[in-house]
């Protein structure tokens, strides 16, 4: 958990996302102010359960991934290092030049490289040992995205890789956030990757119940906190901030584009896949958020839901902010609705996104939401078209199986 105080200072100067929105922060915030689910049918999934997912589109390892023989590596890791990369020149910052001892990486992911792990274990079966290729543990290893990162941009300093299943992308942002804080580092490149697209997790997933069966209108199977929601769609990609101390940010005259102001870890100590009914665990993280930026729940404007599209998460979360604010609730967004749920990267994205709400004071829409759910309490859901909103404090709620929770606050730059 944080401390108060622990993370006022500390800004926001690059944001890489690489979403099924699309390539890049500008196609990916104008896919999400769209509002349109980007859900099609996927081939690799055919014969499955569910035969649907949110891939990023058009991605090419080829070109859009720094470095040579990008090839070697799995998915997730592709995804990561395109969207640092994207960070890194959005924060103004050049490689080439920073003192690399004082540059962190964390990153996060639920799952490493499992296609990667998938595409060999095939090749075991059914060809044998001689076809399972030799770069198959660095590229599957969940750490290894993380070092092939400190490796692309010279970060010998503390490189470290997070795993609290789909929060994981927000905690390693927060756990960034106290590298900074104690002064272990001067820059961090923090984030989440995560390419779960795959038969195994698809299945697994279908198995569970989990998934959305809405096969005749995949845009628009994912439908966060909507009364027909039937489960979540399963995405992928990667959302990487570049986080520094506000003064250091303020002396190289680097663009800030929010400052992370606070945040909160916890457990709800419940189940190992479904929310605790008493949302203790949000509750908790969300007050830790609060404390460590010195607000009060009457100050916040808006937030970024956890908002899965499953039955259970929904009606949870949704009964929590009611009982913390009542008929004050903040402006509510869920962007699974458009980019489904990228697992592992969905705490980085989402945080990425608060920001950018923060940016240009316009909250983005829940895709595919047209009736309330009469079991659950009234959200101030923004629906239908993004909202603009004077904002000054925002927060990003992210939870993950195992009863893993973190909440991420955030100012405004200005």
């Amino acid at each position: 958990m944080s401390g108060p105080g622990d993370d006022t200072g500390l800004a926001v100067t690059g944001i890489g996302l690489v979403t099924p929105a699309g390539s890049g922060t500008a196609a990916t915030w104008e896919g999400v102010c769209a509002g349109r689910g980007t859900a099609t049918p996927d081939p690799e999934l055919a014969g499955l359960p569910v035969t649907f997912s949110c891939r990023v589109p058009d991605f090419d390892p080829r070109t859009q991934v720094p470095g040579p023989r990008p090839w070697q590596h799995d998915r997730a890791t592709q995804f990561a290092l395109a969207a640092a990369h994207e960070a890194v020149t959005d924060a103004g910052l050049d490689p080439t030049t920073w003192d690399g001892a004082r540059v962190a990486v964390v990153l996060g992911s639920a799952a490493g490289g499992i296609g990667t792990y998938e595409r060999q274990l095939h090749k075991l079966a059914d060809t044998g040992p001689r076809a399972v290729s030799p770069l198959t543990l660095p590229a599957f290893l969940p750490n290894m995205a993380a070092g092939q990162l400190a490796i692309a941009l010279g970060a010998r300093g503390p490189v470290l890789h997070t795993a609290t299943a789909c929060a994981s992308g927000a905690t390693a942002l927060a756990l960034a956030a106290l590298l900074l804080s104690s002064h272990s580092c001067d820059i961090a490149v923090a984030g989440g990757a995560d390419a779960m697209i795959t038969p195994l997790c698809a299945t697994a997933f279908a198995r569970m119940g989990a998934l959305s069966r809405r096969h005749d209108a995949p845009a628009h199977a994912s439908r966060p906190f909507d009364a027909d929601r039937d489960g979540f769609v399963l995405g992928e990609g990667a959302g990487i901030l570049v986080l520094e101390r506000a003064t250091d940010a303020t002396a190289r005259h680097a663009p800030v584009q929010a400052h992370l102001a606070g945040h909160g870890i916890s457990a709800d100590a419940h189940h190992p896949v479904a929310p605790d009914p008493e949302g203790r665990g949000l509750l908790l993280a969300t007050q830790e958020a609060l404390r460590a930026a010195g607000a009060t729940p009457s100050e916040i404007d808006h937030i970024n839901a956890h908002g899965t599209s499953t039955p259970l998460n929904d009606r949870t979360e949704a009964a929590l902010l009611d009982r913390q604010f009542g008929t004050t609730t903040p402006s509510v967004t869920s962007t699974k609705g458009v980019l489904g749920h990228t697992m592992g990267a969905a705490g980085a994205i989402e945080a990425a996104l608060t920001a950018l709400t923060l940016k240009h004071q316009l909250v983005p829409p829940t895709a595919n939401f047209h009736h309330p759910d009469p079991d659950a309490p009234t959200l101030n859901l923004v629906t239908d078209h993004a909202r603009p909103q004077p904002l000054s404090l925002a927060l990003s709620n992210s939870l993950g199986f195992g009863g893993h929770t973190t909440v991420l606050a955030f100012r405004p730059a200005g």
